[in-house]
């Protein structure tokens, strides 16, 4: 391997550039001057940092005016009234009305025809029960033997053979005149025994 060893290219020469007419000539020991290129970017972010602090600036102005003008209203003093003063008002003495019991209403009792016992102015005439279905029933004759118009209402107990109801009825009667008599049928309900009695249970008499 030989130590020899190519010679380096000859130096380009460079151009130089020179000063304007009437300007200094340049210090030796000055610093060497930036590119163009370099001096415009400086000069972007100079302004656009500048520009950022001054809308920063505004915004904390803003919020610090908006704050003060919340805190002004919060501590603004009620609006004095102008109404003439008026003493309190007097409350007048409560006074309690008396209690009145309210009255009582009853049904009126309708008016019982004078004369001898309701009860023998009614008679069984008959006593059977129906051959199709057993039901039971009573013919019953009344006659009014009180001394005024009166309405009947008869209740019927149907009793089996050892005397236990086994069925009851109704019967009514409109106006009958004193001394008349009408006839009237107590129907019960529920089949019934062929040995089943009637019986007069009540009697209402009630004057007309």
């Amino acid at each position: 391997m030989s130590d020899y060893f190519p010679p380096p290219p000859p130096e380009q020469p460079q151009p130089e550039h020179r000063a304007p007419v009437g300007a200094s000539p340049p210090s030796p020991w000055a610093a060497p001057a930036a590119p163009p290129g370099k001096q415009r970017t400086g000069l972007i972010v100079t302004l656009a940092v500048g520009g950022g602090l001054v809308v920063a600036g505004a915004m904390v102005a803003l919020v610090y005016s908006l704050m003060d003008s919340v805190s002004d209203s919060i501590a603004l003093p009620p609006a004095r009234s102008d109404a003439p003063y008026s003493e309190p008002y007097d409350e007048e003495p409560y006074e309690e009305e008396p209690y009145e019991e309210e009255p009582s209403y009853e049904e009126p009792v309708e008016p019982v025809a004078p004369g001898p016992p309701a009860e023998g102015d009614v008679t069984v005439t008959k006593c059977t029960r129906d051959s199709l279905i057993g039901w039971p029933h009573a013919d019953l004759r009344i006659v009014n033997r009180s001394g005024s118009p009166a309405a009947y209402i008869v209740s019927i107990t149907f009793v089996d053979a050892d005397g236990a109801v086994v069925s009851d009825g109704i019967a009514t009667t409109e106006e009958v005149a004193p001394g008349a008599s009408v006839k009237v049928r107590a129907q019960g309900s529920g089949e019934v025994a062929a040995s089943t009695k009637c019986r007069i249970a009540e009697v209402d008499r009630h004057a007309l």
